[in-house]
């Protein structure tokens, strides 16, 4: 397979990617949490760094933009809406644009609620999304700048996406969003036996990131506000489920 996913650990529970084709030898960034580990990681690989995809404008999402740019020459895609937050921006996009690795097509989806201008990148092609604090192992993004009915509309359009798709999330949140996803939902067999998988793996050092979005379907509460089930327990209707949902993980 030319496309190659480079994934490694970064600042304190940051995930790292380099996407790398091989055909073109084009590779990108997907956000750029520590310059000095992205440019030691592709110098490690052999990749020369040519362009860089941030998902949004946090510092960990997109702090090295600047100081990978200066030693690469590469070119810079952020979302339009927090563009005037993020250093070195080349082009701006949102849902329905596309961007390019090589032969290589992603689409833009937006999904506007962590921040208002958050966007994914999935490579159809290569059956990935890349899905910065939107949504994470059995969980979401806190949803700093925008509103529930903006964010239930963006999971929803990740919930469109093919079963199959691997998800990409940005941080090893897993362990700590399966206590509460349990919580939220306790009596869902397929949930508790994810969550028994998840501490062998975090027991072994190893990581829960990526995953298919097919298992996030049917156990990640955030996904489910709109099953009978969760409404139950949590909301009358979609949007008030998920609203709830999100505030009690605020403070649980």
């Amino acid at each position: 397979m030319p496309l190659h996913i480079h994934q490694f650990p970064c600042l304190s529970d940051n995930y790292g990617f380099l996407v790398h084709d091989s055909e073109s030898g084009e590779t990108v960034c997907i956000d750029t949490p520590d310059a000095e580990d992205y440019l030691e990681q592709a110098a490690l690989k052999g990749w020369r760094i040519t362009q860089i995809w941030n998902t949004h404008h946090h510092a960990d999402h997109a702090g090295g933009n600047a100081a990978i740019k200066a030693a690469t020459g590469c070119t810079i895609t952020a979302p339009v809406g927090d563009a005037d937050k993020i250093a070195g921006v080349d082009r701006t996009v949102d849902q329905g644009d596309t961007v390019s690795l090589g032969a290589y097509t992603a689409q833009v989806i937006n999904v506007g609620g962590h921040t208002l201008g958050h966007v994914a990148y999935y490579l159809p092609d290569a059956g990935a999304a890349f899905v910065g604090d939107s949504l994470f192992a059995l969980g979401c993004g806190r949803m700093f700048e925008g509103t529930a009915p903006q964010f239930w509309a963006s999971l929803q359009r990740l919930k469109a996406l093919p079963a199959e798709t691997m998800l990409y999330c940005a941080h090893e949140y897993t362990a700590s969003n399966a206590k509460f996803a349990t919580h939220a939902d306790p009596d869902n067999a397929t949930l508790a036996n994810y969550v028994r998988e998840i501490a062998s793996l975090r027991a072994g050092g190893e990581p829960t990131v990526p995953f298919p979005l097919s298992r996030e379907l049917a156990t990640n509460p955030f996904l489910r506000a709109d099953d009978a089930e969760i409404q139950a327990r949590w909301g009358s209707d979609d949007v008030s489920a998920f609203a709830a949902l999100r505030e009690a993980k605020n403070s649980f």
